[in-house]
């Protein structure tokens, strides 16, 4: 099947995104025969499966050195961390860049102790999740709980019951009708400000503190106390293992708020950390989300057909440098999350070319298509064997399936 001969998306969807995304490009075809899992993964370079300690390491050494020198070199150059109270608006300006910048940086780290949750670092599993456990711990995520977590999100990607993060809310639903209600009250831009603040302020900590987004199958989960629906058997233990990373993490700022001054840790440590969760938060909810990308019902979802539901971005370049191009790659990284970061390219290519009626990229710059999501992603309707996204409570009743 080529691009051409896959059926668009259904007249309803097309009529309401197609305006939306006309600047930039159509609405994604969405076909509906899918190829082979072994198919898709032979289309890929073995190369691109190899993991080199060289470069593993060597990633993780960039993106520590240039934390390092952003931390030393506000230490040196900018005001003096002050209580509020006492601080002036300029060092509040120059902090808060700081903040942007290193929090950037430290999303990198981020993204490497994530390729060790995916086994994509090195072939020694014990270094890798020492690895993977320092640099999360370090970052206040509980590193064993969010592998487990973000298996399932792999392992369940677009399913409408069983995904696991930014599962939408069903039109119908009472949390959906709250959505179209807050956005006629209080205009579709105050919504839009509403949503962001939701996702890349608030949306991390309630993740994982009790499950927001998560898939309703699982119900209320916490990262930090272990429960049947998402850590079963094992896993439990790792849980806590987790919590005892996340505390030690939490002891030495305290004691760095005891030693340096409560200022200087909110300074150097809270504001950035704030930007690596909107970080986060803002990949893993455009790479799956927008006007046109479908989401399935348990009798239609298939592993590939989520998988499939990614779309890669175009991130600006220094991002994608210091985020290991993770969100410019994450169709393949969706594809096999055991390919390293830095065989990624090489690997979407290799897809982008075998597969272009699956492969979806959306040119549209980011901070537009955030707004975009953010505005009009309200909640899910039916739409013959796919739901999709609407911003108004319409009532569209389901074809009948095949």
């Amino acid at each position: 099947m080529t691009a051409s001969d896959a059926p668009s998306p259904t007249p309803t969807n097309a009529a309401f995104s197609a305006p939306l995304l006309q600047r930039h490009r159509q609405p994604f075809t969405i076909a509906d025969d899918f190829p082979d899992t072994s198919a898709v993964l032979g289309a890929i370079p073995k190369r691109c499966f190899e993991k080199s300690y060289a470069k593993s390491f060597g990633y993780l050494a960039v993106s520590l050195i240039l934390a390092a020198a952003a931390a030393t070199a506000a230490h040196l150059l900018l005001p003096t961390p002050a209580p509020l109270k006492d601080t002036t608006a300029l060092s509040v300006l120059l902090w808060a860049v700081y903040a942007f910048w290193q929090g950037a940086i430290l999303t990198g780290l981020w993204v490497v102790a994530h390729e060790c949750g995916h086994n994509a670092f090195c072939d020694n599993k014990t270094l890798q999740d020492a690895v993977g456990f320092v640099l999360h711990s370090a970052l206040l995520v509980p590193y064993f709980s969010w592998q487990r977590s973000h298996a399932v999100h792999h392992s369940r990607t677009n399913h409408m019951a069983e995904g696991e993060t930014h599962v939408p809310n069903k039109a119908a639903d009472p949390a959906g009708a709250a959505n179209f209600a807050l956005s006629r009250w209080i205009g579709e831009d105050g919504f839009a400000i509403v949503n962001l603040f939701n996702h890349l302020v608030l949306g991390w900590p309630l993740y994982l503190l009790v499950g927001a987004t998560g898939g309703p199958v699982r119900g209320t989960t916490c990262h930090f106390v272990p429960s049947d629906s998402l850590f079963p058997g094992d896993w439990r233990a790792k849980v806590w293992l987790s919590d005892v990373g996340v505390l030690a993490a939490i002891a030495g700022l305290i004691y760095a708020s005891k030693s340096f001054g409560g200022p200087a840790v909110a300074a150097l440590y809270v504001g950035p950390y704030l930007f690596v969760n909107m970080w986060l938060v803002l990949y893993t909810w455009l790479q799956h989300t927008d006007v046109d990308i479908p989401h399935y019902e348990a009798d239609q979802w298939t592993w590939l057909k989520g998988a499939f539901c990614t779309v890669d971005r175009p991130y600006p370049e220094v991002f994608d440098f210091l985020h290991h191009r993770i969100g410019s790659t994450h169709v393949a990284h969706h594809l096999c999350s055991r390919i390293p970061h830095y065989n990624a390219q090489e690997a979407t290519d290799a897809i982008k070319k075998a597969f272009p009626e699956h492969y979806k990229y959306d040119p549209t710059p980011v901070h537009e298509v955030m707004y975009r999501c953010a505005k009009k992603c309200l909640a899910v309707v039916p739409e013959g064997k796919r739901w999709y996204y609407t911003d108004k409570p319409v009532e569209v009743t389901p074809t009948k399936q095949e």
